[in-house]
């Protein structure tokens, strides 16, 4: 079913960050977005990595008092290129809906940059993208069913 790519799913208004930004900014844009992941772009758009609020956490706070400057690091010397992760990991326009989503479930990510053939930032595929994708399977299931 050539409908189950990645191209089908994928959010394209795709927000980003720059190496540059501020992490308190990039936190406050992605709580006022209601989004969790931006993938970073550079001064010539080119994909140089992703942060997530996964990256904001401070790994020590479990003891502390639970406000957000515990929690998360809002230290205003800090960029996104201090926290981005490089690593990266992408989906592509032409790729199987099934494919992406074990990579998802192997590295534990709850979104990836997609691109397209010549390698530019066009989408993001998140969690939420694939249980829509899932939710349009079962919903077509259940049809044949009564058909």
């Amino acid at each position: 079913m050539s409908i189950l790519k990645v191209s089908n799913f994928m959010t394209q208004k795709v927000l980003t960050a720059h190496p540059n930004d501020g992490i308190r900014h990039t936190f406050f844009r992605m709580r006022e977005d209601e989004v969790r992941h931006f993938p970073v772009l550079d001064d010539d758009k080119k994909l140089v990595g992703i942060i997530s609020d996964r990256d904001l956490r401070r790994p020590e706070w479990v003891d502390e008092a639970p406000d957000l400057s515990h929690i998360y690091n809002l230290d205003n010397d800090l960029t996104v290129k201090d926290l981005m992760s490089t690593n990266l990991v992408v989906a592509h326009t032409f790729e199987s809906l099934h494919k992406v989503t074990k990579l998802l479930i192997e590295h534990r990510y709850g979104a990836l940059p997609v691109l397209n053939k010549e390698d530019e930032l066009v989408g993001i595929l998140s969690a939420t993208d694939l249980l829509q994708a899932l939710e349009m399977l079962l919903a077509d299931q259940k049809q044949k069913k009564k058909a």
